[in-house]
């Protein structure tokens, strides 16, 4: 048994599956939004990602709008907002608003990355790289546009000061360990796909930790892949979109998610390349039981707060399904 309660949460990137309309996307996400929350989720995070055509969140705070609207208890929030991306003071006016609208239910997780390849980075603000490094800076801005102390400055988000909206730091290196630890922030590690620095991640944020009005003590969110079905072999075939998701990412071709098929020789060959392996580590496929049994580990092992599941899936039903069983094993071991 797990010694303390464990938070369990949904990572979404409003996966867009071959022959399926935008629109269709958008409302699978609020019914996977609305089927958590009656399975006891805590919160449903949306990621931020540009020029992918099999993923949907692109505006992300517009979404996030869209699935609070649908919802009623399940907070609702960015997984993350990539900051460097945008100026701090519409990021708070557009969740100040959000905060004003659905109150106590929204999350702003803010990472550095672009959430895209280089050339789109560069589209959409020229001078990213000098925004990434200033990223700690851009953190406080933010901090001081939902403070209700900043009425009196020249530079306002009036629709944000004193709007409890919290923050998370998200990283999938150590830099961001040091700044959510420095800020008494919590700590969101993308371990679902980042998954060598998860140690050291994890590591710097408990020794470094530094209480805030936010937190007494360290907050650890950590990700992983999770795919149930009611057998291993049917949660295998399952895995076969994700799979193809992988090499899309590798080779820069990012089609929409492909409907699942047999478990092949060469998609296994491909399961056993380091790159991938690696990049699969904490991936969970199988039967409940199965899956059951590699989550306790991965808690145990962690000591994490939170688990944060990505359940990449070609089908909305399959994706419920497994989400469904994997609320039923958090509450069985906890």
């Amino acid at each position: 048994m797990n010694p303390k309660h464990v938070a369990y949460s949904i990572l979404d990137l409003a996966l867009v599956s071959e022959g399926q309309t935008l629109k269709a996307t958008f409302n699978n996400a609020l019914k996977l939004a609305q089927e958590a929350e009656s399975f006891g989720y805590k919160r449903f995070w949306l990621a931020e990602h540009h020029n992918a055509e099999n993923i949907g969140s692109s505006a992300t705070s517009v979404l996030i709008g869209y699935v609070a609207q649908g919802t009623k208890t399940i907070n609702v929030g960015s997984g993350g907002i990539m900051l460097p991306n945008h100026s701090p003071l519409i990021i708070a006016e557009q969740f100040g608003t959000l905060g004003t609208l659905y109150p106590n239910r929204i999350d702003l997780g803010l990472g550095r990355a672009p959430g895209t390849d280089k050339e789109t980075a560069e589209a959409i603000r020229t001078d990213f790289m000098q925004a990434a490094h200033a990223f700690p800076k851009e953190v406080n801005k933010i901090q001081t546009y939902f403070s209700a102390a900043n009425d009196e400055a020249k530079v306002r988000a009036t629709v944000a000061e004193g709007v409890h909206v919290p923050l998370y730091i998200l990283g999938s290196s150590t830099d961001s360990a040091h700044l959510a630890a420095k800020k008494g922030l919590p700590y969101a590690f993308a371990s679902h796909f980042a998954t060598a620095h998860l140690w050291d991640a994890m590591a710097i944020y408990r020794k470094e930790f530094q209480p805030s009005k936010t937190l007494d003590q360290p907050y650890m969110m950590a990700g992983v892949n999770v795919i149930i079905a009611d057998t291993d072999e049917e949660a295998e075939r399952l895995a076969t979109s994700l799979i193809r998701m992988i090499v899309g990412i590798f080779t820069g071709r990012r089609a929409k998610v492909q409907p699942p098929t047999d478990m092949t020789n060469d998609l296994k060959d491909i399961m056993r390349n380091p790159q991938v392996h690696q990049m699969l580590k904490y991936s969970f496929i199988g039967s409940k039981a199965t899956v059951k049994a590699q989550i306790k580990e991965f808690l145990d092992q962690t000591k994490a707060d939170e688990l944060i599941a990505v359940t990449h899936l070609y089908d909305i039903e399959a994706r419920i399904h497994s989400y469904k069983r994997l609320a039923e094993i958090m509450n069985e071991l906890q």
